[in-house]
């Protein structure tokens, strides 16, 4: 039988769904951020699909959920240390807004998170001590991969794409959370780059498209069509089957995509 995973935008939600689930003597499972994690995430519930079932319709109208995915036991742990405070905060704490299945691979997560921070003064900064990663201050965003994961800041929010799980996702956010942090601690001893490196590549953008080669874009391949987006040549709304068919399920991580490498969706070209 399948197990599905929920997490919540905050612990007040979160304590909602446990009286209900506890209300209908339900079976569930916690999975906590404490100690280490516990800035950048609440607890997350891991229920079988009886139980998710059981949850749908009015029970589930009791408490917001950021959202259900399949449930893969992950190998991150969280942290048996408290995390570390900073005195000035930019960033302050984490609250996982959207949890859904990743686009790009069903196995792993994409979640959008609002911090009650605020980033844009510190992006010149970790600019300069993270070289491999890509700062559009016209955004702005800060981009950069954490191993196969995309990550993307805003001022005030983050998304990721491909992680393993809800521990990864939280032990990401807390990554986030330190480097911003120890950046604009140090703030004196760094000089702040502006600099716009080069970007992840197209394939991050192909890996969101339907894929079915259909030419309505105009371009003979979705891969050809990605890389003129990439490189800012071709709008992504010219995508028809994703903005105007029966694929505008990937609109939004498409969007996100975009705008995380810097691709206008009001390119040259676009209607």
């Amino acid at each position: 039988m399948g197990r599905v995973l929920a997490t919540f935008p905050n612990r007040g939600e979160f304590h909602k769904a446990r009286a209900v689930l506890e209300g209908l003597s339900l079976d569930y499972e916690v999975i906590c951020p404490d100690n280490g994690f516990r800035l950048v995430g609440a607890p997350a519930v891991v229920v079988d699909s009886q139980v998710r079932m059981a949850l749908a319709g009015r029970h589930e109208a009791a408490f917001t959920c950021s959202g259900w995915v399949e449930y893969h036991a992950g190998t991150a742990a969280v942290p048996g240390e408290t995390p570390k405070t900073f005195e000035d905060d930019v960033f302050g704490e984490a609250s996982i807004m959207v949890f859904a299945p990743c686009v790009a691979d069903r196995t792993k997560v994409r979640f959008i998170a609002h911090i009650s921070g605020d980033m844009t003064e510190v992006f010149p900064y970790l600019n300069a001590v993270m070289p491999e990663a890509c700062y559009n201050a016209r955004g702005p965003t800060f981009t950069f991969m954490d191993g196969y994961r995309m990550v993307a800041l805003y001022p005030r929010r983050v998304v990721v794409a491909k992680a393993d799980g809800v521990v990864d996702g939280w032990r990401v956010l807390e990554m986030i959370r330190r480097r911003a942090n120890e950046a604009w601690a140090g703030r004196e001893e760094i000089e702040p780059s502006y600099e716009m490196r080069e970007r992840p590549p197209a394939l991050e953008i192909f890996r969101r498209l339907p894929r079915t080669n259909c030419k309505a874009c105009g371009e003979l391949t979705c891969l050809a069509f990605a890389v003129s987006v990439y490189m800012n040549m071709l709008s992504v709304t010219k995508c028809r089957p994703v903005f105007a068919g029966e694929f505008g399920y990937l609109k939004d991580a498409l969007l996100e995509v975009c705008a995380a490498l810097g691709a206008s969706d009001e390119a040259a070209g676009a209607d």
